[in-house]
């Protein structure tokens, strides 16, 4: 197991426990991304994504990016959630203007049954490697998060076999063989209940389930389908690293803002789509929240990105447990110096809730 490193800045960590901190802790999902132009010289000397990904050296690379350009409260690891359905056989291609395609595809019930449960330490171990480098990097300067996608997201990429889909294939799999969807979505839950507590031995001091699919689902497939299996994730996880906290983000999920807060987890993710106050007075003191600009804010003036970021600072009010971030992953075709905009933003104008 890495030894962990007490933490310089544990804002966001403190954050996330529902402490008093002295301004409201900012990370960006996908903030090492393609809208800065040293993550594109990496990527380009790296040859492909994917190989990106899996060279631990230039995840670390990109990991850090971000943070020697913006004053941010904690790093994320450099990956990607398929890694886990692409350790399973399933041949993950990262293919021009199409995006991630699996070169098998489940197709029928019987696919599922070649499906094993991916050893981290072996088929991930790349993705450990880049935790324990990037860990032994930021020596204690911010906190480092490691992450997975859920269950149900997983299943959905790994059905449709693409990431560009109208979920036709996925919800008539769900209707028409729903016991063997459960029972891949077990084999799932075990997966990232396994990949992630690897992530907490290796060095990271958060982790975050990404729910990117959930809000397809009506209500009750949803707590079915998907929150059961994050639910079983959380105690599994929580059970081997009772000292890392843990976040769910379901994409269109605020309408399960409660169920979703009951469910162990130490913070509740946001879209955009969710008012902060409302979702504020329907969780109270039960988790964090995290969230919850427009990433297409980011395309406005600067003046309209410092309104808005105050006018969701307000919506939290003076409470304990708030992390600022977008509503969902910043976009390739944003300016960089407008992310300066935001992180300055968020520093300015949420030391007076505090």
């Amino acid at each position: 197991m890495t030894t962990m490193r007490k933490i310089q800045n544990d804002r966001f960590l403190r954050a996330l426990k529902r402490q008093d901190v002295d301004r409201t802790p900012i990370w960006i999902m996908r903030q090492a991304g393609r809208y800065l132009p040293e993550y594109r010289a990496a990527r380009k000397r790296a040859g492909s994504f994917l190989k990106l990904c899996q060279t631990p050296e230039l995840a670390c690379e990109v990991t850090l990016q971000p943070l020697q350009r913006y004053e941010l409260d904690a790093a994320i690891i450099f990956s990607d959630i398929l890694v886990i359905p692409d350790a399973m056989g399933l041949g993950l291609k990262m293919v021009e203007s199409v995006g991630p395609v699996f070169e098998r595809p489940i197709n029928r019930p019987s696919d599922i049954s070649r499906l094993g449960v991916p050893d981290p330490a072996d088929n991930l171990g790349y993705v450990m490697d880049a935790v324990r480098l990037t860990h032994e990097s930021l020596d204690g300067s911010v906190p480092l998060i490691g992450f997975a996608g859920s269950p149900w997201t997983l299943a959905v990429y790994m059905v449709e076999g693409k990431s560009k889909t109208q979920f036709k294939k996925i919800l008539a799999f769900a209707k028409e063989h729903e016991s063997h969807l459960h029972r891949l979505l077990e084999v799932l839950s075990v997966s990232v209940s396994s990949y992630l507590a690897a992530k907490a031995r290796s060095g990271v001091s958060a982790l975050m389930v990404f729910d990117t699919w959930g809000g397809i689902l009506n209500t009750d497939s949803y707590l079915r389908l998907s929150l059961q299996y994050m639910i079983k994730i959380v105690h599994s996880v929580s059970a081997e690293a009772p000292q890392i906290p843990i976040i769910l983000f379901t994409k269109g999920g605020g309408k399960w803002l409660e169920q979703i807060a009951a469910s162990g987890c130490d913070a509740v993710g946001l879209d955009w789509n969710t008012d902060m106050r409302d979702a504020r007075t329907r969780v109270g003191h039960k988790v964090a929240l995290q969230g919850n600009l427009d990433p297409q804010s980011l395309k406005l003036s600067n003046q309209e990105i410092r309104d808005q970021t105050r006018h969701i600072l307000q919506r939290f009010g003076h409470h304990p447990g708030h992390i600022f971030n977008l509503g969902h992953g910043i976009t390739p075709d944003i300016d960089p110096e407008k992310v300066d905009v935001l992180v300055n933003a968020v520093h300015k104008f949420s030391a007076q809730y505090h």
